[in-house]
C-alpha cells in the first residue's frame, strides 16, 4: 500500500490487523481478546487512533512515497519521526511519549515486529511547571457559583484533596461519618489511602445519600439494580451488586451499557459533567487563571502547608509515593513574594 494520504497508515492498520486487534477505535466498546488483552480499553482507543493519526502525515510527506508495512518502516523512521515532533513541532514530552507508545503498539500487535534501539533520537525536554493554585477567596467565589452534585464534588476535591476520578468513583461504604474520614480505593497507582472528611460536608452528604437511596430502592423494586464491582468480586459475591454499600455516591441519572460485560448498569456520573460545571463556575467568578477541577486539589495541599501542617501529613493525604512530589507546593508558597518580601516594598 502506498502512503499518499494522512489516513493511509491508519487504514493499513485497520485492514491488516491481527485477529483481536482490528477496529482499535472501538476497543472501548468491545475490548479485544488476545494480543492487546493487557492494555486497558482507554489505552487501546487512544494509542492507535490519536497516536497513529499524529504520525501518519509525517510519513506521507516522504518523497517519493514508499509502501508501508512490516519491512519498510524501521527504527530509523520511528526515531526520525519522534525527533521531528521534538525539534520542529515542539511538542511536550508527554505528547512525544504517547506517539512512541502508539508506534510500539502498532509494531508489536499489528505488524508483529519488535522495535530496536532509537539511535540519534532527540527527546523533548520535560518542562518543570508549578501548579496553579486558588486563593481561599477564589475558592469561595467558585463554590458560590456551583450547586447540587457539582458543588458537592468540588467541595470534596478541595476539602479532602481528591482527584476527579477518585471523587466520582466513591462508594457509599467509603464514607465514614463517625470517624470523619474517607477511604480512597484503587487510586492512582492502584493504591488505597485514607483522607479527611470535612465536618461541614457531613450533613450535605447525608442529605444527598437520602436522595440516592430513593433511586436505589426504585432500582431494587424494578429489578435493575446492578452496580459494577471491581476485580473478581462479582464472582466471589454474586449478590453484592445489589448491596447499598457498593452503590456509587454520585450515580448517573440514567442507565448505560457496560462495555466490559454488556450488562445494563447505573454507572457513576461522568467526569466531564463535573469538569464543565467547574470551568463555568471559574468563568463566572472572573478568575483569570488557567484552572481546572484538579486546581482544587492543588489548592487543598497548598493551603494545608500554608496553615503549618507537616509535609509528610500532606503527602499521606494526597497519596503521593515520593515526598518530592508534595514539595512542589512549598515552591508555590515561596513564589510571587509570598515567602520572601520584595525590597521594593521597603523603599
Amino acid at each position: 500500500m502506498m502512503c499518499r494520504s494522512p489516513f493511509d497508515v491508519y487504514r493499513y492498520v485497520s485492514d491488516n490487523a491481527l485477529p483481536g486487534t482490528r477496529n482499535h477505535t472501538q476497543e472501548c466498546v468491545q475490548p479485544a481478546k488476545g494480543p492487546i488483552h493487557p492494555f486497558k480499553a482507554m489505552q487501546s482507543k487512544s494509542y492507535p487512533s490519536a497516536g497513529l493519526l499524529l504520525c501518519a502525515p509525517f510519513f506521507c510527506r516522504r518523497s517519493p512515497p514508499r509502501p508501508i508495512g512490516r519491512r519498510c518502516l524501521n527504527e530509523k523512521d520511528v526515531a526520525r519521526f519522534l525527533s521531528h515532533l521534538a525539534v520542529e513541532r515542539k511538542v511536550a514530552a508527554s505528547t512525544q511519549n504517547q506517539a512512541l507508545c502508539a508506534l510500539v503498539f502498532l509494531y508489536r500487535h499489528v505488524l508483529e515486529k519488535e522495535l530496536g534501539q532509537f539511535e540519534g533520537m532527540v527527546f523533548a525536554k520535560r518542562r518543570r511547571k508549578l501548579p496553579e493554585v486558588f486563593t481561599r477567596e477564589e475558592v469561595e467565589k467558585i463554590m458560590s457559583n456551583l450547586s447540587g452534585v457539582s458543588w458537592l464534588t468540588a467541595a470534596l476535591m478541595y476539602g479532602a484533596g481528591l482527584r476527579l476520578g477518585e471523587c466520582v468513583r466513591l462508594r457509599v461504604a467509603d464514607l465514614d461519618f463517625g470517624n470523619r474520614r474517607l477511604m480512597v480505593r484503587d487510586g492512582k497507582g492502584g493504591k488505597d489511602r485514607i483522607t479527611m472528611l470535612p465536618q461541614q460536608l457531613i450533613k450535605p452528604l447525608k442529605d444527598h445519600l437520602t436522595v440516592v437511596h430513593r433511586t436505589y430502592r426504585q432500582d431494587i423494586e424494578s429489578g435493575r439494580c446492578n452496580v459494577y464491582l471491581p476485580g473478581a468480586l462479582a464472582r466471589k459475591y454474586p449478590q453484592a451488586h445489589k448491596s447499598w454499600d457498593w452503590q456509587y455516591v454520585f450515580p448517573s441519572a440514567k442507565y448505560s451499557i457496560d462495555p466490559r460485560s454488556g450488562a445494563e448498569r447505573r454507572h457513576h456520573i461522568h467526569r466531564y459533567t463535573v469538569q464543565r460545571a467547574i470551568r463555568i463556575a471559574v468563568k463566572k467568578s472572573h478568575i483569570p487563571k488557567h484552572a481546572s477541577s484538579h486546581t482544587l486539589r492543588h489548592s487543598f495541599a497548598t493551603h494545608l502547608i500554608e496553615s503549618g501542617y507537616d509535609i509528610r501529613t500532606v503527602q499521606e493525604l494526597l497519596g503521593h509515593k515520593d515526598v518530592r512530589t508534595t514539595q512542589i507546593y512549598t515552591h508555590v508558597l515561596n513564589t510571587g513574594g509570598v515567602g520572601v518580601a520584595s525590597p521594593f516594598d521597603k523603599l
